[in-house]
């Protein structure tokens, strides 16, 4: 009796330590055989989760080891707040009570953010619709939420997170927001500084202290990405001008106890400046090395520059890829004369081994195809690698115009030392362009305009367009298709067919007609990879319809032609883009040439025109941007050159100041109709706007215009007869697109032009 006693004291110190430990396990028992096994308290769960989730089945041995692993793996599933065993004679009771799931997540005082945005962040965090609910995910996903309103620079937010229960075990989350103002730097200091001034220095950060644009800017809101985005700025503004030792010490971000204000001060260390004494190779250069020294940019003489010593150094890796070494390593070691202030680098290289490129994969593009990323590759898979072809096949992928990022990465084939793989990681943006307008006048009443244009149908970098207008004084139907790959060669073909009528009640008074109708193909050859030639032919038929007021010129020429007459024109051009940006460029050359010849139909005609655009860089805030473009025309056969060929001149794109396609001749009813010669001259200095800081989406630019459109007769020879503006404009990169705003004031002007000062466009640069 007294051992049983014993053996049941000690059984029950054991129970009780268990429970200690395990505050819901089941008393220490025997190990016995499971007849069964039953689960109690289960409202949503399945019960084959607790099944699966138990380390014992029916017919084996059940131990308090075991039972101590299925409690332990039973929370871990995180769907239950408590969990018991309990053993009935052979049969294994779990009792499980299961924790509430979220019903509904709403949001009450957000301004700043879309809930959408704010429900993806509760979702990453762990709290979503139908997901079970935890107090330390709650107070997790608080935290997130002021984490997301701290990245805004709203460091007053308040949050006050609610629990509803409702029936069937749910819970209603509700987090109510007060937001607060917007905290705003109102002090930026730099202490450390004797070679350049504070406001030199200042001047090279995207953040300030704001302006009366910083509602747009946003530059006076606290970014820690964009404070070491300026920091390294700074430190690239010291290492470039030959300060080899500049550190900054301490960066120091303060804010008001009303959490408003913020003061942001960097504490620099200068050093002595440093001018390079000479340059040395060292390594293996492959025997190359005089073709290795002509790409070295470090000029011994000259005050150090880091840009030079790692644009070197990128050289000579990118040339050791060209023969296939991947793995190249070169490094700028520095020898360091303190007592002279000087410094000579010896590059040192090691190319390491040659490699074969075995597979190149694809990565982000959700809804572009591989094939039209694959086909712009110039290099190929199982062929050396290449470090020219990669680059050039990057910035094929890049010009596609598909993508906002384009990036290559190289990596290792593991178990190998000579493949590696080639990952292209792309970033989508929206291709397609959906317009839906309506409109009403007394010319034309009800009006309806529909626009479509998908740069990359279906994924597959094709692009398709479709223009409709119902309106009664322009009515048309434009369809256009290109193929850039038509051929597997890259050879292009562009498909285009219109219907055009219009009736300029407004303008004269009348109700004739003019009717174009015509269709073209045309086809782009690439004959190298940054020069592409196009060529090709189409048909187009000229109606006009009499009526009252019809001008003297339109007259005129349906008393040569007819008033139906149509024309085969033969299409010829090339073009060369280097441009570092086809939206906002700040360097490189555009150039393009085209020419129609009217070989066939009722008018005969030869056309060309010539357009070059060289943007010349200034520093990192003010761009020189010049554009010229001359065209010319003229009949053959004995013809005169075609009315509706006719050059225009005048307004944004030639000559500010005049108005659109108001310079040139005029017929005797007072309407310009053009020339068969044009000149056009533009240059604009582009700088920043006032108070948009670094902001390069919003630009002001002064300009000088000078340009006009010429009879056939008319020799190019001086500027008699062209007209000239100058003025300010405004560029803003816009949701709907470049938007150009001019003001300008003519400079050469004679009686009877049309002046508009004042003239806006919604398109590109000239």
């Amino acid at each position: 009796m007294q051992k049983q006693f014993n053996q049941f004291k000690v059984r029950a110190v054991c129970a009780i330590a268990a429970g200690l430990f395990f505050a819901n396990a089941a008393w220490a028992v025997d190990p016995f055989t499971v007849r069964d096994i039953r689960v109690e308290g289960l409202q949503r769960v399945e019960p084959g989760t607790i099944f699966a989730s138990l380390p014992f089945r029916v017919g084996e041995t059940y131990s308090d080891d075991k039972g101590t692993s299925a409690i332990r793996a039973l929370f871990g599933l995180g769907l239950f707040k408590d969990v018991r065993l309990e053993v009935s004679g052979d049969v294994l009771v779990v009792i499980v009570e299961e924790r509430p799931t979220v019903a509904d997540v709403d949001f009450v005082g957000t301004k700043e953010f879309d809930k959408d945005v704010l429900k993806k962040a509760l979702r990453d965090a762990g709290i979503a619709d139908g997901q079970p609910f935890d107090k330390a995910l709650a107070d997790k996903a608080e935290q997130e939420l002021k984490r997301q309103y701290i990245n805004k620079s709203l460091y007053g937010v308040e949050i006050i997170t609610t629990v509803t229960p409702i029936e069937r075990n749910r819970v209603n989350l509700t987090f109510s927001v007060v937001e607060g103002d917007v905290a705003k730097i109102n002090e930026i200091h730099i202490t450390g500084n004797k070679a350049f001034s504070e406001s030199t220095l200042l001047g090279l950060f995207d953040l300030d202290t704001g302006g009366w644009l910083s509602w747009y800017t946003k530059s006076d809101r606290y970014s820690r990405t964009k404070l070491n985005a300026d920091i390294e700025t700074l430190r690239s503004y010291y290492l470039s001008r030959g300060y080899l030792e500049f550190k900054v010490d301490t960066t120091q971000v303060a804010i008001s106890p009303d959490k408003q204000n913020i003061a942001i001060t960097l504490n620099v260390t200068e050093g002595e400046r440093f001018v390079v004494s000479g340059v040395k190779l060292e390594g293996n250069y492959l025997g190359k090395e005089d073709e290795f020294k002509s790409l070295v940019t470090i000029k011994p003489g000259e005050p150090y520059n880091a840009d030079a010593v790692a644009e070197t150094t990128k050289a000579f890796t990118d040339y050791f890829g060209v023969f296939g070494f991947a793995f190249a390593k070169v490094e700028a070691v520095p020898q360091i004369d303190r007592s002279n202030n000087r410094v000579a680098f010896v590059l040192q290289a090691e190319p390491s081994r040659r490699a074969y490129v075995r597979r190149i994969n694809v990565s982000g593009n959700n809804r572009t195809r591989d094939e039209v990323v694959r086909r712009e590759f110039r290099q190929f898979e199982s062929s050396w690698y290449d470090g020219d072809k990669i680059r050039l096949s990057r910035d094929r992928v890049d010009r596609l115009g598909f993508f906002t990022e384009v990036n290559v990465e190289t990596q290792e084939v593991t178990g190998t030392s000579d493949q590696v793989d080639i990952t292209v990681n792309v970033a989508e943006k929206p291709t397609g362009n959906l317009q839906l307008g309506a409109g009403y006048s007394s010319a034309d009443s009800v009006s309806l305009m529909f626009g479509i244009k998908q740069e990359n149908v279906f994924g597959s970098g094709n692009y398709l367009g479709i223009e409709v207008n119902t309106s009664k004084s322009n009515r048309q139907l434009v369809l256009s298709t290109i193929d850039p790959y038509f051929t597997a060669d890259g050879i292009s073909r562009s498909i285009d067919v219109y219907d055009r009528t219009s009736q300029p009640l407004s303008g004269q008074g009348g109700d004739y007609k003019l009717k174009t109708r015509g269709a073209s193909i045309r086809f782009g050859v690439p004959f190298t990879e940054t020069d592409t030639v196009y060529f090709g032919s189409g048909y187009e038929s000229l109606t006009i319809v009499p009526g009252t007021n019809l001008p003297v010129s339109y007259l005129d020429y349906a008393n040569q032609f007819g008033f139906k007459s149509n024309s085969i024109p033969l299409t010829v051009g090339w073009s060369r883009d280097s441009r570092d940006s086809a939206l906002v460029p700040t360097s490189g050359r555009y150039q393009k040439v085209y020419a129609d010849w009217g070989i066939a139909g009722d008018i005969k005609f030869v056309r060309a025109n010539y357009q070059i655009q060289q943007y010349i860089p200034i520093n990192k805030q003010f761009t020189l941007a010049l554009n010229g473009e001359l065209g010319w025309g003229k009949g053959l056969n004995g013809q005169p050159y075609p009315l509706f060929k006719n050059y225009y001149s005048g307004g944004l794109g030639s000559v500010r100041g005049f108005q659109q396609g108001s310079l040139g001749p005029r017929d005797s009813s007072d309407l310009s109709v053009g020339a068969p010669k044009k000149l056009t001259l533009n240059a604009e200095l582009i700088a920043p706007f006032p108070g948009a800081g670094n902001d390069r989406t919003l630009r002001m630019y002064g300009f000088v215009d000078a340009g006009n459109v010429f009879k056939d007769s008319y020799k190019l020879s001086g500027p008699d007869g062209l007209r000239a503006s100058t003025g300010l404009g405004i560029s803003w990169i816009s949701p709907v697109g470049p938007l150009r705003i001019a003001y300008a004031v003519p400079l050469r002007k004679q009686a009877g032009d049309k002046i508009e000062r004042l003239q806006f466009q919604i398109g590109t640069s000239f």
